[in-house]
């Protein structure tokens, strides 16, 4: 039987595996690192002494690509949320706070309830949304909406920063829209929030690689790629630092590394070229908040706060410029609006973390965006997979998993 070997254990590799495994193929799974997850990932931090999650992921509940995946794995318990579609918000500048609350139904009937809407905003503010759906490759999120506007402000604009990693100024408004669409767009059962509840290797790493061993996959770790063996228009070998695999007439791969690894091993492959920092910071708290599972920040440097037991974690996207500075002082800085978004007073600063990740996504700029629309490979036997691919989705876990789904249906669908 042929065999499809997957280079990368990321969660488009996972996927991808997931899929090709549920339809009775051969798979083996090779991963150049010690761990599977890639960004998405779990590990214990001996100076917490806890497990954390490597950087802070918020899910939707219409994110189907990924609910659909914990399905397969059988983890599809193992997110939590509110039982509705409510978003928490603090203005750290102001100290105001306020949630967005929807209804249920597709029918946007929480836009007229001034308790449950964006405070300074009116119910025709939502419409200015809608510029996003008719944004041409070329606009970015501030170009086709109202900085000025309350909404922006305290919604719009943070939400694209978290979904694209990239400053809204330059942002592309066409990568936005489809989260808006296939979300908050399908009503309120589509948009509850949805976080991880022990951690993302416990959701999303762990329960997949039981499920790939249990059913056969060969699964490698530390076996980083250096070349493919090519004769004609196939691959015929693939060389890693260790060992070398011979593959069969009708195997396949799928490459799912980052895409500066796959630039280097396949020969004139254009891929996204520039990369945005996300920026982590994980704090010991002095005993369990109250049921406080997320926030949104605005007006700060924070952007989400996430509390699981006694750890308070922030995120900051788009952050090349705070992932230059020195970890001490980011500490400081985001301690003191965990504090102030907990009421813990001048609580002083404890056991933390600081997670840089320089090269979290690619930059998500009209000008990159081009570049993942024209990928082509030279091998027909040969196909890729990623979140910088083009999903037509920004480069999240729903699109990283959605690109595993695509590559496996290509393979599935091809005759080499």
């Amino acid at each position: 039987m042929a065999r499809t070997h997957i280079i990368g254990a990321g969660l488009a590799g996972l996927s991808a595996a997931v899929q090709l495994c549920k339809a009775g193929r051969e798979v083996s799974l090779h991963e150049g690192a010690g761990h599977a997850g890639g960004r998405c990932r779990s590990f214990f931090d001996e100076t917490l002494e806890r497990r954390i999650d490597n950087g802070n992921h918020l899910l939707l509940s219409g994110n189907k690509a990924a609910l659909g995946y914990l399905k397969d794995i059988g983890a599809e318990d193992s997110l939590v949320g509110p039982g509705k579609a409510a978003f928490p918000f603090l203005d750290l500048a102001s100290n105001e706070r306020w949630t967005v609350a929807m209804d249920k139904g597709i029918i946007p009937w929480w836009i007229f309830s001034k308790s449950r809407r964006v405070p300074g905003t009116r119910p025709l503010d939502y419409l200015a949304a809608l510029k996003l759906a008719w944004a041409g490759d070329e606009a970015t999120v501030a170009g086709c909406l109202d900085t000025s506007s309350a909404l922006y402000r305290k919604f719009l604009e943070p939400l694209a920063v978290a979904v694209l990693n990239t400053s809204a100024e330059e942002g592309a408004a066409s990568l936005l829209w489809p989260v808006i669409r296939e979300t908050f767009g399908r009503g309120e059962a589509a948009s509850r929030p949805l976080i991880a509840k022990d951690g993302l290797s416990e959701s999303f790493v762990d329960p997949a690689l039981k499920f790939l061993l249990e059913r056969g996959v060969e699964v490698s770790f530390n076996q980083r790629l250096r070349e493919f063996r090519v004769t004609d228009d196939k691959v015929t070998g693939l060389a890693f630092a260790t060992a070398d695999v011979s593959m069969g007439d009708e195997d396949q791969v799928i490459l799912a590394t980052p895409p500066a690894v796959a630039a280097n091993l396949v020969a004139g492959l254009q891929t996204p070229t520039d990369s945005r920092a996300i920026v982590n910071g994980h704090f010991r708290l002095d005993g369990e908040t109250g049921d406080i599972s997320f926030l949104g920040l605005v007006g700060g440097v924070s952007q989400w706060l996430f509390v699981r037991g006694d750890m308070a974690s922030v995120t900051v996207s788009a952050a090349d410029d705070l992932a230059d500075d020195d970890a001490g002082d980011i500490a400081v800085r985001l301690w003191a609006e965990v504090a102030a978004a907990l009421d813990l007073g001048d609580a002083p600063l404890g056991q933390h973390r600081i997670v840089k990740e320089k090269r979290a996504t690619f930059a998500q700029t009209p000008e990159q965006v081009k570049l993942r629309r024209h990928l082509s490979v030279p091998w027909k036997n040969l196909c890729l997979a990623g979140d910088w691919t083009d999903t037509g989705l920004p480069a999240t876990i729903e699109g990283s998993i959605r690109s595993g789904v695509t590559a496996s249906e290509t393979v599935l669908l091809s005759k080499t």
